[in-house]
């Protein structure tokens, strides 16, 4: 079976969940598979996929850029066409030939992972070019794979069409309490965790700043430790006026074993996204054996199950008063944690890629 991975998502993020995703189908496939990824390159490597028999169709971009783009287009449009294959699926809904969707002439699978552009479309997409990107994807494929059956639904909603050929296949973590013993600093106070994005349409990091505020006002020792982007100018106002600045530990980069570590090491990760195509570091932090306190939205309740404490992501004082909970509660937390590890058993890479190859089979 030869597979074509279009890998625009490896143009667009070194890291990140979408990459992560199509690596590890891809790492997974079996040994008599052929995938071939197309790629555009960029100094700073990303993580490619590996296989035995991965053929990487690797474009060196070169200025100026408009000419490149050209270029590059052509490239990929001339390697898409000279060879015949049995499964095309795009990492993304923009294709690096520059081609739509409805000129494909393979048979075509897509992953959604979100309708955040939809829902959010005001900010993150007030032109709509993602979205008309995506619904020609969508009405071309023949099959398209949701992450969640609440991404699933949210697709539906959007495209009741799409109801036919959407079918759901789970992410997973890779993660594991053995990576976090390594020599990586940690911070020397108890803490709290955050990972990851901040938008502030979604993913709720004031609410949890607002709640840490109340908790470090009657608990002197406790920090929150944040991983991800530097602090914009509207958070460090925010975070000096809660008089927070020196409450805060941050670590703009982590590797994968830093990051299980800071997992393991925290008293909870804190998780107050209003919206997830899936959510995979609840996960991890299942994995690496810290309790998860997650939003009772979206998604991220189809992931957290009863691993882990769900809660209304707009009531501040609840989510306060959960925090404040689990710091004088060693017994609740190990509990948790027993109860947080068996769930993050039930999600495995091995099981989505076996789902992925059966459409592709089916298909092919």
């Amino acid at each position: 079976m030869k597979i074509l991975y279009d890998g625009q998502i490896y143009a667009d993020q070194i890291t990140g969940g979408i990459s992560r995703y199509f690596t590890n189908i891809i790492t997974r496939l079996p040994q008599t598979a052929q995938p071939t990824l197309t790629a555009s390159y960029r100094k700073r490597k990303s993580n490619y996929p590996t296989h035995p028999n991965l053929k990487l169709q690797e474009f060196p971009d070169f200025r100026p850029s408009r000419i490149a783009h050209s270029v590059r287009s052509h490239y990929f449009r001339w390697l898409n066409e000279r060879q015949s294959f049995d499964i095309f699926h795009p990492t993304y809904y923009f294709l690096l030939a520059g081609e739509t969707f409805s000129q494909t002439k393979h048979p075509l699978v897509i992953t959604v992972c979100d309708m955040i552009h939809e829902l959010f479309s005001s900010t993150l997409d007030p032109k709509g070019y993602t979205i008309r990107a995506k619904q020609a994807a969508i009405e071309a494929a023949d099959t398209i794979f949701c992450i969640s059956e609440n991404t699933k639904n949210d697709l539906i909603k959007y495209f009741p069409a799409a109801e036919s050929k959407a079918i759901v296949t789970y992410l997973a973590s890779e993660f594991s309490s053995e990576w976090s013993y390594g020599t990586e600093a940690t911070p020397a106070q108890p803490y709290f965790l955050y990972v990851g994005g901040r938008t502030k349409e979604y993913k709720n990091f004031d609410t949890l700043l607002l709640a840490f505020a109340k908790v470090a006002s009657t608990s002197p020792d406790i920090l929150l430790c944040v991983v991800g982007a530097p602090f914009n100018n509207a958070e460090q106002q925010q975070i000096a006026e809660l008089r927070l600045t020196e409450r805060i530990q941050h670590y703009r980069n982590a590797s994968d074993t830093h990051l299980a570590k800071l997992y393991r090491c925290s008293i909870a990760f804190v998780y107050p996204s209003l919206y997830e195509g899936f959510g995979i570091p609840p996960l991890e932090a299942m994995a690496c054996g810290t309790v998860v306190v997650a939003a009772n939205s979206s998604s991220i309740p189809e992931v957290v199950g009863d691993g882990g404490i769900l809660f209304n992501p707009k009531a501040i004082g609840d989510l306060t008063d959960i925090l404040l909970d689990l710091i004088d509660s060693p017994t609740k937390r190990d509990r948790l944690i027993t109860k947080g590890h068996d769930r993050c058993q039930q999600f495995s890479w091995d099981k989505t890629a076996a789902q992925t190859v059966a459409v592709y089979q089916s298909l092919s």
